[in-house]
């Protein structure tokens, strides 16, 4: 069976499939029925999709699809076992692709973060595409710092488990952003990818290529506000400490739907740390 020939018609049925809206997981259990073996079936569900969403991007100017990361959800669990943690499944979209995760980071981890992040807090900058550089943004009216990827243990005990989470590449990942917004502070809606149409986005590209997910997690919980919101999806995402919401983009449209932000902080503060990962190697 697993020389069977992706024919024009079971391609054109793929297709379809998808065109009407049938969910992946359905579209490979009828090939399932029909005797195909798995591997060979999801590897041709994957290869002709992919071949139409090129298709369709090329005939209308778009960005062509990418793989993104998607975290290991068989059966739809509710818990999943990672190699040192257990993690829950809070909530799941499809479009757009948003996971919430409970209690990704324990109370310890989340504390020391903090405190290995609050002596080098400076006003928050976002990246500049026009040149490839950074520059302070009013939208975002954050404290911020960096870590370099695995500067410290802790660092590198999360990246590890983040890179298993995601069953993505753990050098693909940029390093830690650590984010404090005070009261009235946040992050107006916004994208995380890249954008292709500006003159500095190849300098910026030349580290990993494009950006195609990011992994949000809480490392408190303020009294109120600061919820991290999806405009598209009509979606709020309340910031509970130990917690994390992860989402994808296939590509830098806004076609992903992936537009989201940090709502304002109304009382107390939000700490968060966000990890960005890249199609390819981070260096």
């Amino acid at each position: 069976m697993s020389d069977q020939p992706i024919t024009p018609e079971l391609r054109q049925w793929i297709v379809d499939q998808a065109a009407a809206g049938q969910p992946p997981e359905a579209v490979l259990q009828a090939m399932l029925a029909s005797g195909w073996h798995e591997d060979v079936a999801a590897a041709a569900m994957e290869n002709v999709l992919r071949g139409a969403l090129d298709e369709h991007a090329r005939a209308n100017g778009l960005p062509l699809f990418c793989i993104v990361p998607e975290p290991l959800l068989p059966g739809t669990p509710q818990l999943l076992q990672l190699p040192d943690r257990e993690v829950r499944v809070l909530a799941s979209l499809r479009n757009p692709r948003v996971i919430v995760f409970g209690g990704l980071l324990s109370d310890a981890e989340c504390d020391e973060l903090i405190v290995q992040a609050r002596q080098r807090l400076s006003r928050s900058e976002t990246v500049q595409t026009a040149t490839g550089g950074s520059e302070v943004n009013e939208a975002r009216t954050s404290e911020g710092m960096f870590f370099s990827r695995g500067e410290t243990p802790l660092c590198a005990r999360l990246e590890a488990r983040f890179a298993a989470l995601l069953d993505w590449p753990l050098e693909n990942g940029e390093g830690l952003q650590i984010l404090r917004y005070g009261p009235g502070a946040e992050y107006k809606p916004h994208y995380d990818y890249f954008d292709p149409a500006q003159p500095g986005t190849p300098a910026i590209l030349a580290r990993g290529g494009q950006r195609v997910a990011s992994l949000v997690c809480y490392l408190n919980t303020p009294p109120r506000g600061g919820a991290t919101v999806f405009p598209d999806a009509q979606l709020e995402v309340a910031p509970i400490k130990g917690n994390a919401v992860f989402f994808s983009y296939d590509r830098p449209h806004p076609m992903t739907r992936s537009l989201h932000g940090g709502a304002p902080v109304i009382e107390g503060e939000k700490w968060v740390a966000t990890k960005w990962v890249r199609e390819g190697r981070f260096d």
